[in-house]
């Protein structure tokens, strides 16, 4: 009797395995209870960032003198240009003060992300050269340090260019300490632009510039949102200190790559799965007898936005696991 399971999706690029259960789609997070229950986390210096439960907020420092540090969420998928979404949250600020460091009296940034969790955990990850840091969708706040205060959505690419496009990319305009900002960020990839929208005590702030992905920008890779505070090792210039609440996450995406997924015999030994897929994703079925070592069992097939069907292409084992790793290329 053969003993066949199908446990899970794999999505290459995210360095993390996604239960067949998980789904994309929605992301709501008000603080109303703890985050750690909901999979919130932590890495880097951990008393940064600390949920009030009174106010059922979280409280966040942005310390440019610590190492690199994220409250994170994985977001379940993996994001790139060709890809709708959409963020957004509140922002109150107690304190913002730039060059803390009386060795770097510029402004370093203030920063609320979509990042590329193992690239962005990396020793060699560094936001402060301008060369060391891939993959990132950021709202980026840079309090005035004698060149006026800017907000800059930004995005880096998957070898850490800047998309730029003149001075059109950001906005001089100043986050005031003690009120509440709502930040709207929507990508729309059919024009390849993001617009961000902006209120300061539900009354319109700004308005801020509209960020065109340029025609030399290659692409990102993102699978986690983080509000982050960078190191701001590796820039000679810059420092930040600020302390300030967010509440009231809303991320948006695309459905995860892999939807509908059952499998079975389409013969005596020959099996299959079948899902329905993304175009722009690369797709594979794996198998193991061990739950250690995992093996290609079928070649690798583009997603046709669509029914996808992948069989193993060898006799099945007496006893087998199957899962399907979904990669971005």
């Amino acid at each position: 009797m053969q003993v066949i399971r199908l446990l899970a999706l794999v999505l290459t690029g995210a360095s993390a395995m996604f239960s067949l259960s998980a789904r994309a789609g929605t992301l709501q997070e008000d603080f109303s209870t703890d985050p750690a229950a909901r999979d919130w986390r932590v890495f880097g210096d951990t008393n940064l960032f600390s949920w009030d439960s009174t106010n059922q907020q979280l409280q966040v420092t942005w310390d440019s003198s610590q190492p690199n540090s994220y409250f994170y969420r994985r977001l379940g998928t993996i994001l790139a240009r060709d890809d709708d979404f959409s963020l957004a949250f509140d922002l109150r600020l107690a304190d913002i003060t730039p060059g803390v460091n009386t060795n770097k009296t510029g402004a370093f940034e203030l920063s609320v992300s979509l990042l590329n969790f193992s690239e962005a955990t990396r020793t060699n990850f560094l936001r402060g050269t301008g060369t060391d840091s891939p993959n990132l969708v950021e709202f980026d706040d840079f309090p005035d340090a004698g060149f006026g205060a800017t907000i800059w959505p930004e995005f880096i690419s998957t070898n850490s260019s800047f998309n730029y496009n003149g001075t059109n990319d950001y906005t001089l305009l100043a986050l005031t300490t003690g009120d509440w900002f709502h930040v709207g960020m929507v990508y729309t990839a059919s024009n390849a632009t993001l617009t961000t929208i902006m209120t300061r005590n539900q009354a319109a702030f700004g308005p801020i510039n509209q960020v065109l992905l340029s025609t030399n920008f290659t692409d990102f890779r993102v699978d986690t949102f983080a509000i982050s505070s960078y190191s701001d090792t590796g820039d000679d210039y810059d420092s930040l200190l600020a302390h300030g609440t967010v509440d009231n996450l809303v991320i948006t995406t695309p459905p995860p790559p892999v939807l509908g997924l059952t499998g079975d015999f389409a013969s005596q030994n020959t099996w299959e799965v079948r899902f329905i897929s993304h175009s722009n994703w690369l797709y594979t079925l794996e198998r193991t007898t061990d739950l250690q070592t995992w093996t290609a069992s079928s070649l690798a097939v583009n997603g046709n936005g669509t029914n996808l069907v992948l069989q193993d292409t060898q006799p099945a084992p007496a006893s087998a696991s199957y899962r399907v790793r979904a990669q971005r290329p």
